[in-house]
């Protein structure tokens, strides 16, 4: 059967979305991958499959440009959840993800905001290898007395982040160190790799090599555990502007629950048919 898409992205990180609630939508990793190939397929970070379910009002089912599928994405949150919105004529809509319930609202007329939950902070909720302070773990990158990167922040936001500070965010080794601690063994779910430049308490720069993808344009649960991670620090402000490489998400870090709030613009880019 023909399957109707829709391209949009947050900030430049980019979706292909599959309406599945009439019919299943299970692609094998290298479907996956030929729809995700910017050369021969459509070109995305990751594919979406809007499936039913009887505890919200979809279930968002993700997978990476390698095939793989993952339990949380952010800015691909906030793209469904405009389009639950503009379905239902309302300014609120729930989404069931692996990670758990979302619920996210009309911030304007292209914008929203999602309650990505609470932050899973311990070494267990990342997960990590080992015990450690996710304050700083110890990680390195460079010689042993003089690493060009070392201790940073650990976060998950439904999905594995780590966070180094740079004093240089334009100047991170991005996709040199990447791909290597991405898949390094302190974390056996591979991890998404954070390059954080505090410029102030309320400002942040971040560039965002992806687990599954490679360096993005924008990283929606990125620019949360960046926020977290250099709150915990006090290095910066649980509310902050995040500046991706695709524009800025405004994160909030809540003292009162301890949720984290992402609000940002969506676009939609064309709609067709899956080949």
């Amino acid at each position: 059967m023909s399957r109707s898409f829709v391209k949009m992205n947050g900030l430049g990180n980019d979706f292909v979305v599959v309406e599945a609630r009439g019919a299943p939508f299970r692609p094998t990793p290298e479907e996956v991958r030929a729809i995700a190939d910017r050369e021969s397929g459509i070109g995305c970070d990751q594919l979406i499959a809007i499936e039913p379910t009887a505890n919200a009002d979809a279930f968002m089912r993700i997978w990476n440009a390698d095939g793989s599928e993952v339990s949380a994405c952010g800015n691909a949150t906030r793209c469904v959840g405009w389009l639950l919105m503009q379905a239902k004529g309302d300014g609120r809509a729930t989404i069931e993800t692996l990670a758990g319930l979302l619920t996210t609202w009309a911030a304007g007329p292209r914008a929203v905001t999602v309650d990505m939950g609470a932050p899973g902070l311990g070494w267990r909720d990342i997960p990590m290898a080992e015990d450690m302070d996710t304050r700083g773990v110890e990680l390195q990158v460079g010689p042993i007395d003089a690493p060009h990167l070392h201790t940073p922040g650990c976060v998950s936001m439904g999905n594995p982040h780590v966070v180094f500070f740079v004093a240089n965010a334009e100047l991170a080794p991005v996709r040199e160190v990447g791909p290597m601690i991405e898949h390094h063994l302190l974390f056996p779910e591979g991890v998404n790799v954070g390059f954080c430049e505090v410029r102030e308490p309320d400002r942040i720069r971040l560039r965002v090599w992806e687990r599954g993808a490679g360096e993005t344009k924008a990283c929606g649960t990125g620019a949360c555990a960046a926020v977290v991670a250099a709150s915990r620090r006090g290095l910066a402000k649980r509310r902050a502007t995040v500046t991706l490489d695709g524009g800025d998400l405004k994160i909030d870090w809540r003292e009162d629950d301890g949720h984290v709030l992402m609000s940002g613009p969506v676009a939609v880019e064309f709609t067709g048919v899956l080949p």
